[in-house]
């Protein structure tokens, strides 16, 4: 039955998922991260501003396999895990990430024409002298589907399944709670891609609110006799490292008047893109070459 945890299921542990971490961690890194670095070094006449751009087809590619990895994982739980809320989740993070890809397209193309990320819509040059004035509501509802509905109904699925996934690993044999070195060494590029995840998707509230169920559950399984597997001590500690790059980041560009002019709310966290069309983005020569 769906949804039920299996009595024989409560023992039973796996060993460490290499293939799956790795798959994960390199696929993140190059068709997530990847897409917008794509977009802006390969030539502009291979993928014209009016076509979609190499980032583009990464994304098209992300959303394919990003929901099959998910998927795989759950698979490999120890545990039987409520697939309905599974299945729910990963239709819901296909929606989310298909709205990104689209806003997120148009959002990066403009950089070429200009567009500062560091600024709101309307403090755009490119865009606060568009006519007529509704032009400009029209931007502003595509950075709503970028920005606020795409990343909500992508983020919230994806760190639900992690949870989800987390659940299930809990073992009673204290020596089955150690990680082996491939997760030491893979535990670096993956911590520091859920801190890109983290800033750049201004997801703060929906990671820490995770990782505080995720040490919830921690410290509920304890007295139970229960620890972490090796494939939940890898995401746990993950998302340790996340939250001490988050706080370093913070810290760094703490007295940036310009960005805390964008970020003015209780929590300060910058766009690692928005930081590069502030202090490192050369790319306004680009629409003279047009």
């Amino acid at each position: 039955r769906h949804g039920a945890v299996k009595t024989e299921d409560t023992f039973k542990t796996s060993p460490f998922h290499l293939d799956l971490w790795f798959y994960f961690t390199l696929q993140n890194w190059v068709l997530d991260f990847g897409r917008p670095i794509a977009m802006i070094i390969l030539p502009l006449e291979w993928f014209p501003l009016n076509k979609p751009s190499a980032g583009d087809y990464f994304h098209m590619a992300y959303n394919v396999i990003t929901p099959f990895l998910l998927l795989k994982l759950i698979e490999r739980s120890p545990k039987t895990l409520p697939r309905s809320m599974v299945y729910v989740s990963i239709i819901m993070f296909v929606m989310g990430a298909s709205i990104h890809l689209v806003g997120d397209s148009v959002n990066h193309r403009l950089i070429f024409s200009g567009y500062q990320h560091h600024l709101s819509v309307r403090e755009n040059p490119i865009i606060k002298n568009l006519k007529p004035e509704t032009l400009i509501d029209s931007f502003e509802l595509l950075y709503y589907y970028d920005e606020y509905l795409g990343h909500s109904m992508w983020y919230i699925p994806f760190f639900l399944i992690l949870f989800i996934y987390f659940t299930g690993c809990f073992t009673p044999v204290e020596e089955e709670s150690r990680m082996p070195v491939a997760a030491l060494l893979l535990m670096g590029p993956s911590s520091l891609y859920y801190w890109y995840l983290v800033t750049e998707g201004q997801i703060f509230i929906l990671y820490i609110f995770t990782f505080f169920a995720m040490m919830a559950l921690v410290m509920h399984q304890k007295r139970k006799g229960l620890v972490l597997d090796s494939n939940g001590l890898f995401l746990f500690y993950s998302f340790i490292i996340t939250l001490l790059l988050i706080a370093l980041w913070v810290a760094w560009l703490w007295n940036d008047n310009i960005l805390r002019k964008k970020y003015p709310g209780v929590i300060y966290i910058p766009e690692p893109w928005a930081f590069y069309t502030l202090h490192m983005n050369n790319l306004h020569s680009a629409k003279e070459s047009l």
